[in-house]
This record gives structure tokens, C-alpha cells and sequence, in this order.
């Protein structure tokens, strides 16, 4: 095992330049010192010293496609030599025939009319559809949403996202969020099945229906004073918790019982993470907003949207300037988000991706059986969740997990001669979880790969 790496002396130049002339307010340093890199290609990053890293989260799941995947790349190439810009007031062929693609899939997936309306990225994209809901509401600014959940640090968004440390300094603008328990069944009740518990959240959450009292309902208008309830079908930072497959069908029937909204935040599980287009298609329920964001455009190019049912976006509703930004629907994010679709509808991708991701949890559940330090492993699709915790398997155990992620970025395991680093993403309610969000385009020796650098790291935790 190798000491504390030092920077060499071109990085120390750069570290100590962005000490001084970098906000701190737009990145976290999760390793000292920070890793520069100079280069990426598929599931690989390399640093300055020209140290490859095998990267399992993929820009927190913005690069689906991989790093520098080509016919992405070459879509966006060749729209630069054609229209690259164009101001947003102005229509051109990538906005439109974008638009069409996920409009004609919602409409057969979910059998709603719908459209689908433009943003600059993920975050921005939630602010437009609170700005959808609330019109659709008459200005209702408070939101359900979940524990765990996360939806943006804008100042909307930040209000819905359950974690307060993002608004404490900033306040409410607007929405306030009621926030809901997930059902984590790792941390849940004993003696329930996860079906069990998520009927049981479902009817916690239908309580608040059942009198005037409970503080959200009005039973002689049939009135609830929440607009919408953001849901992420997979929780992203909150920890890639899968929750039933009768949860999310459940609790429509109660949202829909009281004219409240489902949207769906897609930003971190859509684009065939979890194997199908969007992630709530896994749960048999027509949501009402989807956002969407990351890998549209495979990192290439900031562009997210929302898709919405005709009836809460339609032009009579929301007029033409109901949002805007100046880089809305841009020409080269359209460009390569159309190419994405093309790519991924000449194969059946969803299916290739599901067959990945059963082989990379099964390599998982083998690591839970040799290491107690493992309390649970899950996944759905290429979305892949490892919860560590202390020797009881249960206990959380973020100090030792902090450990792995810092070994991993030394970039001095071997695996058959090669020597090789190793990037995990940190997530959960406690912050132990290893958050497994690879490139779907990954093979099934770089997953062995994956797991025998995993193994290494584990071994390295339980004998330091």
C-alpha cells in the first residue's frame, strides 16, 4: 500500500492557482490532494502523470455512453461545421425533431399527449417545472417530495431537495417541500417484504388524507393545498434505493385521488441507466412531468428539458415565454441528443444493459458473502448500489468507506500487471454507499475489472 500521494510540481502550479482564483463554491474536493485530468476514452480517465483510472460514475451518470464515445462526438463535430449556433427564439431541425422522438415514446409508453420544453441542464430544467406545476395549480408553491431526495441546488430546486445544508444559507424562494419517508427497506421495519413496506409508506403518506387535521386536505372541496410530488424513481444521491415494484403505483393512486401531480426527476436515472428510457417505466404508472437531463447528450453539451402532459403545457396554458434561457434547445445539444436516440434504438439497448447489470450485481452479492463489511447490495439496470457498514453488517459506516474512495484514487492497484486507480461515487442517507453508475457501453471484462478493484479495496479496509 503507497503513502499519501503528493502533487507533482506542474500540478502543485495549477492547485495553487485555483487556491486563489477558483471559487470554491462550484466544486468539492472529496481527496487531497485534488486529481487533475488530462484525458478520457470509454470508461477511462487518466491523470497528468498519465495514471488510467477506471471511472464507476461516469460524471454521476452524465456520460451513459462513455468518455469520448465517437459517433457522439462525430454528431457533435459535424453540427459545429453546420448550424452551431442559433438564437433560442429561432426554430431549427435538431429542436424539433428531438422533441417529436420523446413525445412519440411517451405518448406510446404512457398513452398521453404530451410536449417537451428546453433547458440548459438538470437543475434548471426542475425550476421550469415547478413553474409548469404551480401555473397548473394557481400558484401552489408547496411540493411533496422525499427523504433522500435530491433535485437540484437552484433555489426551487434546493427547496424540494431533502437535504437543508444546500438551503440553510440561502433560505425559501417560493416552494417548500413536505418530505415523505422512501422506502428504504435495507433500514425499514424487520418482518415486512419490501412489497410489505411499500404499501406501508404509501399508506403513511394516504393518513394525511384522512382528516382536515392532518394539515394538507380540505374534505369539503376535495382541495390539497400541494401542487405536485417530485419523485426520483431510483434515489440518486440519496443512494440508488430501489424501492418495491408496487410502491410508485400505489402511490399515484393516491396523488390521483387528490389532483396532485407526479413528476418524475429523471435527470440522473433516465437515458437507459436503469435499462429503459426512464427509470419509472419500470413501475407501471403515467407520470405526469418527466425532467430529464446528463446524458442527453452524453456530457457533451449542457441540455436537459421536461417533458409534460398536453393539458399543463400546452401554448393556451403556458404561453410562448413562460421560461427562457438564451441556450435552450442549442443546436449541438440537440444534435448529439438525437444521435443518442439513434444509436440506442438499433439495438435493443434496454436489454443489453438489464443483462450487464444482472452480471455486475451477481459479482456484488459474491463480494457481500466474503465481506461482512457489505450490509446490502442492489441494482436495477446498470444503477448499483453497496451499502457499507460496520462488522454487525448494518451499522453505517461512512469513515470506511471515505478510506476505499481515497485508496481507489492513489492509482496503485494491480490487476493481472496493470496498474490502475479506481473512481467511486459516495452516496446515501449516511453517506456509506457506493453508488455504481458505469458506462452502459461497458464491457464484461472491464466489470470483472471493476469488481477485482473493488475486492482490493475492501481487502485493504478490513486488514488496514
Amino acid at each position: 500500500m503507497s503513502d499519501i500521494r503528493i502533487a507533482t510540481a506542474e500540478d502543485q502550479i495549477l492547485l495553487d492557482k485555483e487556491a486563489k482564483y477558483c471559487s470554491y463554491g462550484d466544486t468539492v474536493h472529496y481527496i487531497e490532494p485534488p486529481r487533475i485530468f488530462s484525458r478520457c476514452e470509454g470508461s477511462y480517465v487518466w491523470d497528468t502523470e498519465d495514471q488510467a483510472y477506471l471511472d464507476l460514475q461516469m460524471w454521476y451518470s452524465a456520460v451513459n455512453f462513455g468518455y469520448a464515445n465517437p459517433r457522439l462526438n462525430n454528431a457533435l463535430k459535424q453540427q459545429i461545421d453546420t448550424l452551431p449556433q442559433i438564437a433560442s427564439q429561432y426554430l431549427h431541425k435538431g429542436k424539433i425533431e428531438l422533441s417529436e422522438m420523446i413525445a412519440v415514446d411517451a405518448k406510446k409508453k404512457f398513452g398521453l399527449d404530451g410536449r417537451v420544453h428546453f433547458n440548459v441542464g438538470g437543475s434548471q430544467s426542475i425550476e421550469d417545472s415547478l413553474k409548469v406545476v404551480r401555473n397548473a395549480s394557481n400558484g401552489k408553491s408547496l411540493m411533496f417530495a422525499f427523504e433522500g431526495g435530491y433535485h437540484g441546488r437552484t433555489l426551487g430546486a434546493s427547496s424540494i431537495t431533502s437535504s437543508f445544508r444546500y438551503r440553510r444559507r440561502y433560505g425559501h424562494f417560493g416552494e417548500r417541500a413536505n418530505f415523505i419517508p422512501f422506502p428504504y427497506h435495507f433500514r425499514g421495519p424487520k418482518g415486512m417484504t419490501k412489497e410489505e413496506y411499500g404499501s406501508h409508506c404509501v399508506q403513511q403518506f394516504a393518513r394525511l388524507f384522512e382528516t382536515e387535521y392532518n394539515g394538507v386536505w380540505d374534505p369539503k372541496t376535495n382541495q390539497c393545498e400541494y401542487a405536485a410530488f417530485y419523485v426520483e424513481p431510483i434515489q440518486g444521491t440519496g443512494g440508488y434505493v430501489i424501492p418495491p415494484m408496487n410502491f410508485y403505483r400505489e402511490l399515484k393512486h393516491v396523488l390521483d385521488q387528490h389532483g396532485i401531480l407526479m413528476v418524475s426527476d429523471e435527470i440522473q436515472m433516465g437515458f437507459y441507466r436503469t435499462g429503459k428510457l426512464w427509470s419509472i417505466e419500470h413501475f407501471d404508472v403515467q407520470p405526469d412531468v418527466i425532467v430529464f437531463g446528463k446524458a442527453l447528450t452524453n456530457g457533451l453539451n449542457p441540455l436537459g428539458g421536461i417533458w409534460a402532459r398536453e393539458e399543463l403545457i400546452n401554448p393556451k396554458i403556458f404561453p410562448p415565454g413562460s421560461t427562457h434561457s438564451t441556450f435552450a434547445s442549442n443546436p449541438l445539444g440537440t444534435a448529439v441528443g438525437l444521435e443518442m436516440f439513434k444509436m440506442t434504438s438499433e439495438v435493443d439497448y434496454g436489454a443489453m444493459v438489464i443483462a450487464k447489470g444482472k452480471y455486475f450485481l451477481e459479482g456484488l452479492q459474491d463480494l457481500q458473502k466474503r465481506f461482512p463489511i457489505i450490509g446490502d447490495v442492489d441494482g436495477l439496470g446498470l444503477a448499483l448500489r453497496c451499502e457499507i457498514c460496520g462488522p454487525d453488517g448494518f451499522a453505517p459506516d461512512k469513515a470506511t468507506l471515505d478510506y476505499m474512495v481515497e485508496e481507489g484514487m492513489k492509482g496503485d492497484m494491480v490487476v493481472d500487471g496493470q496498474k490502475l486507480g479506481l473512481i467511486l461515487d459516495v452516496g446515501g442517507y449516511y453517506k456509506n454507499v457506493i453508488t455504481l453508475a458505469p458506462s452502459l457501453e461497458i464491457s464484461y471484462p472491464e466489470i470483472d475489472l471493476g469488481l477485482k478493484l473493488l475486492e482490493q479495496l475492501l481487502v485493504r479496509a478490513t486488514t488496514r
